[in-house]
């Protein structure tokens, strides 16, 4: 018997990156194309005293059912962290606790989208903000992005044209490891005020820098209506899948009945433990070893690349995060390069997939924060074999 599907399933396709890792399944592949933190780097030890302590002093109340807003003490933690590192007044009635930052678009969209909206996003845009926007069947307004953010006048001109959300990722770009300049980030607070734009800010990878100095969110500059989303998956576990968003309240609370109807909460356990290993550890500390490993590993890719690649090849050079972004010459097609790479044993994602508009084709992500620094020359000298045999 046929099933009838939801109309919007068919704007909706699987995860490419998540495809493509299937086919890096093969333990020879050298692999750039997941976007995973290097789990060399994760707690277990502190984790695993966490979790002891949790489940002896408090393990009856934390695993029952919980608060939809989250643990008090995880959200206060959050806060206070904002108000010293970053300077913003945010309290912990601000944050809302979400099941990874990932939640966080899937309930933005809910409550702001409906079919047809106009939503801006950067060109190229972080995949898992396309496939979770997708679902309410908005229609994207692909914003370019220059070296230092987004092309003011294509944001503007997206504004004027009725666009109402912002959606975008300023620290350390997911896919193409670009920030935004200080200057951008007051130019696009201000562009957003004049036209009354909600900003979603995404900012995963903003403790990951290890090169220049840490700028302040685009969210500290705006006066309307802004979401700053964040995340330990990067920076502690991603295993626990602990994101958060800090919103308005008018917004936070359309997002505790969104989130109240799609799970009730963030796993109460999950939050326990991380609460108890955030009092009980340093996680300034823990987060300077994954920039010096990070950091590490994306010099090492980046010689490697001058040393392997085809001078006509650019590469992007971040000053944090986990991935880098490379432009092939005109007229080639990245994926065509996938199936080469594939037979020498190496991977990357290709660029296609981050484009709304159906262009990127010459362009790809490299990821180097989940390989070690032999296994990234290895590697990159296989990408830069097949890149010589394709390009010429």
């Amino acid at each position: 018997m046929s099933q009838k599907f939801a109309r919007r399933m068919g704007s909706v396709h699987r995860s490419f990156i998540r495809e493509i890792l299937k086919v890096t399944a093969d333990p020879e592949i050298i692999s750039f194309a997941g976007g995973l933190p290097n789990p060399a780097l994760f707690p277990v030890a502190e984790m695993e005293e966490a979790a002891s302590r949790v489940l002896s002093n408090t393990g009856r109340s934390a695993l029952q059912y919980s608060t939809t807003e989250g643990d008090p003490a995880l959200r206060q933690w959050i806060a206070d962290r904002y108000r010293t590192q970053k300077g913003l007044d945010v309290g912990p009635d601000d944050i809302l606790i979400s099941t990874g930052s990932q939640q966080c678009l899937d309930l933005v969209g809910k409550i702001l989208l409906d079919k047809g909206d106009k939503v801006v996003i950067e060109r190229p845009g972080y995949l898992g903000a396309i496939q979770a926007f997708s679902f309410f069947e908005p229609e994207f307004v692909p914003v370019s992005l220059e070296s230092d953010g987004p092309d003011l006048e294509e944001l503007e001109a997206a504004f004027k044209d009725g666009a109402r959300v912002f959606y975008a990722v300023p620290n350390f770009q997911n896919p193409s490891g670009l920030s935004y300049s200080l200057e951008k980030r007051k130019a696009v607070a201000e562009l957003m005020d004049r036209y009354d734009v909600v900003f979603v800010e995404d900012d995963p990878y903003g403790e990951l820098r290890f090169l220049g100095e840490h700028l302040p969110p685009v969210y500290s500059f705006r006066t309307g209506p802004s979401l700053l989303c964040g995340s330990f998956s990067k920076v502690a576990a991603p295993g626990y899948r602990i994101g958060w968003v800090v919103a308005p309240q008018e917004i936070r609370d359309k997002l505790v009945i969104a989130k109240q109807a799609s799970d009730l909460h963030t796993s109460t356990l999950a939050q326990a433990i991380m609460r108890d290993y955030l009092q009980h550890n340093d996680l300034d500390r823990h987060i300077e070893r994954i920039r010096e490993c990070y950091g590490r590993q994306r010099g090492v890719m980046v010689k490697a690349i001058e040393d392997c690649f085809p001078a006509s090849v650019e590469v992007t050079r971040p000053e944090g995060g986990m991935f880098l972004w490379v432009t092939l010459p005109e007229g080639t097609v990245s994926m065509d390069l996938f199936d080469i790479a594939i037979e020498r044993k190496v991977a990357f994602v290709p660029g296609r997939p981050f484009y709304v508009d159906g262009s990127g084709e010459n362009t790809l992500r490299l990821n180097y924060s989940n390989s070690d620094e032999d296994r990234i020359r290895v590697g990159i000298g296989r990408l830069g074999d097949a890149l010589t045999s394709f390009i010429g």
